[in-house]
């Protein structure tokens, strides 16, 4: 497997800025809600999905994506926004509630769109396949070669928008892809508790399309299945389900308990962490050296801390504005 040097820097660095977005964003949520946690108080209220972890799921895709290219998040999105290029700034300014964010603070984290970028999320389960079959019809009949992607946590593949979904797109022939992000659990469901097939890859048979298994989490594994999914959905040849093994080392939201897990599986899913274990690759097999590690990771703290001073200063909306750019 061949990879540019170029796409090797590229997602290091999108896996490191992730990661210090989501460690920074969780200290900054725990602001004004301790000693006693009270979800609706703090610098950010409200609930909260961090994605500290899957970070190989988002970027080992969009490497290969385009800024005309479709992606839809669920829930848990920062990852899939901070990989498809989305203003750090004015996505921080949303989570903040503050109303230089991209939907003027009133959408919240779960919430994040950015139409140029052809980006948008959903707090439903399952709400964004739908939408990125949309997309992909609307381009196909427009003859572009642009490729939609719907990201999904795995109790999303027993969903009825999972299913009717792939169903139109294989039977249109249409450039979609499902990445299925298999971290374990639906909230606090165990997945093997709530799913007939040993991996959603292998419902790929049901429609006549492609299915890829990624296991461990592994960066460059996600790399090589996504290129070729992508490379078959812009040359016509149809949708894909990627389903990818990968670990969300916080709970379903902050301030789970996290009853539901084994008591060192935190523990023993961090020794294996991607972002170090890809820093090690870079500089044992492909030439990168400390100090060019050391730039990548100053560039990428030094854009999210601009984000959250940006958040910080920013206004909070007016309260005449509660009725515009809305349906009434």
């Amino acid at each position: 497997m061949s990879i540019s040097k170029e796409e090797l820097h590229w997602m290091y660095a999108h896996m490191y800025k992730i990661r210090y977005y989501e460690d920074k964003l969780e200290e900054v949520y725990m602001e004004g809600k301790q000693p006693v946690f009270n979800i609706g108080a703090g610098t950010v209220p409200g609930e909260m999905h961090l994605s500290t972890g899957q970070e190989p799921a988002a970027v080992g895709i969009s490497v290969h994506l385009r800024q005309d290219d479709i992606v839809t998040a669920p829930h848990r999105p920062h990852h899939h926004a901070i990989a498809k290029g989305i203003d750090l700034n004015r996505m921080t300014a949303e989570i903040f509630g503050k109303v230089t964010g991209l939907s003027k603070g009133k959408g919240g984290h779960m919430h994040l769109f950015d139409p140029n970028l052809h980006f948008s999320c959903s707090g439903i389960v399952g709400a964004g396949i739908p939408h990125a079959v949309g997309g992909a019809l609307a381009a196909k009949k427009r003859g572009r070669d642009s490729v939609a992607v719907a990201y999904i946590g795995e109790g999303a593949a027993n969903q009825g928008s999972f299913h009717e979904s792939l169903n139109l797109a294989a039977l249109w022939n249409l450039p979609v892809i499902v990445v299925v992000e298999n971290n374990k659990y639906g909230i606090s469901v165990a997945r093997d508790d709530s799913t007939s097939v040993a991996s959603n890859d292998l419902r790929a048979g049901a429609y006549g399309i492609e299915g890829y298994y990624v296991k461990d989490n592994d960066l460059l594994e996600m790399y090589r299945v996504s290129k070729e999914a992508v490379d078959r959905a812009r040359a016509g040849e149809g949708p894909s389900i990627i389903e990818i093994e990968t670990y969300r080392y916080l709970g379903h939201f902050q301030g789970d308990a996290e009853q539901y897990r084994p008591e060192d599986e935190v523990k023993e899913l961090r020794a294996k962490d991607q972002v170090n274990m890809y820093r090690d690759v870079l500089i044992n097999d492909h030439g990168f050296d400390e100090n060019e590690i050391a730039d990548i990771e100053k560039k990428a703290a030094a854009e999210v801390d601009e984000a959250y001073q940006f958040a910080r200063d920013s206004d909070y909306p007016d309260e005449t504005a509660a009725l515009e750019d809305v349906f009434v």
